[in-house]
């Protein structure tokens, strides 16, 4: 099992689809990243060499966030809407949808 900003990724799953158990990746962001790392997306996980695995960690702390770091950015975001008493502030701080949804 390889091990990627923190996170455990499947050996049997296809590389784009690993990728995406890691906070802040989805499927687009999944193929850029590969694509870079110069790795196949069809290909396993199982099947990668340590280089490629290297390669794609490489790719990922140097251009994006994720992970913890993401999820303390999104806090603080919020933290900050409800500080200056917007009104998505106070919707987050009752626990309401924000968005505009039906209540």
């Amino acid at each position: 099992m390889a091990r990627i900003a923190g996170v455990d990724i499947p050996d049997k799953k296809r590389g784009e689809i690993a990728l995406t158990y890691i906070y802040g990746i989805g499927r687009r962001l999944s193929q850029t990243i590969l694509t870079k790392a110069g790795v196949s997306i069809d290909k396993k996980v199982s099947d990668w060499t340590e280089e490629e695995a290297g390669a794609i960690r490489a790719v990922i702390a140097a251009e994006h966030k994720t992970e913890g770091v993401l999820r303390s950015e999104v806090q603080l975001h919020i933290k900050r809407l409800m500080d200056i008493g917007s009104y998505r502030g106070l919707r987050h701080r009752k626990g309401l949808p924000v968005r505009g949804q039906r209540t």
